[in-house]
């Protein structure tokens, strides 16, 4: 008896490791299959190289000037393309609206930055000769912003903000907003 139950658990260890190899042939498979179709996909729509001037960091530098206090530059700040004109109801976690506003150009993430935050990305766990270094950012300052967007208004003002919010370039305005009690 003792016999027959130790061919039993063998066979049963034995289709249980098998089941986890084929499970992770799957997983590789998968990862496989998924790159050859993003690198399909990247040939045949490959990334625009003829974007000659980028709204993003036009709002950066802008950003850059204006919190540090050099709002004269940042309003002198030519933009080289014709800003398109975007809209913004901000909400609060409850539902309610905190206001809207028409956006001169687009909004923007407060963790974009002009350059990046360390000379590597990636190295390999085993590496010892590289030291990554952290670099600051353009006003001399480390470390992360808020998670939330920012944009100017057409009227000249800049606003940030960390909530939800609902951004179209249809003109919308929010007359009745449904406010969350409770969840």
């Amino acid at each position: 008896m003792k016999k027959i139950t130790t061919v039993i658990v063998s066979v049963i260890m034995s289709v249980s490791i098998l089941g986890c190899e084929s499970s992770a042939y799957n997983t590789s498979s998968d990862i496989y299959n998924t790159q050859a179709v993003a690198s399909n996909l990247a040939a045949v729509q490959p990334t625009p190289t003829d974007i000659n001037y980028s709204l993003e960091r036009y709002n950066l530098i802008k950003r850059a000037y204006w919190v540090n206090g050099q709002r004269d530059k940042a309003n002198a700040l030519i933009c080289e393309v014709e800003k398109p004109l975007g809209y913004i109801v901000l909400f609060t976690d409850a539902g309610g609206v905190v206001g809207s506003f028409t956006v001169d150009g687009k909004v923007s993430s407060l963790n974009s930055y002009l350059t990046p935050d360390s000379e590597y990305y990636e190295y390999s766990a085993g590496e010892t000769s590289r030291k990554n270094e952290w670099l600051s950012d353009v006003d001399g300052s480390y470390g992360e912003n808020d998670s939330g967007i920012f944009f100017f208004t057409v009227d000249g003002n800049y606003i940030e903000y960390t909530g939800t919010y609902l951004y179209s370039d249809i003109p919308m305005h929010v007359d009745e907003p449904v406010i969350k009690i409770g969840d």
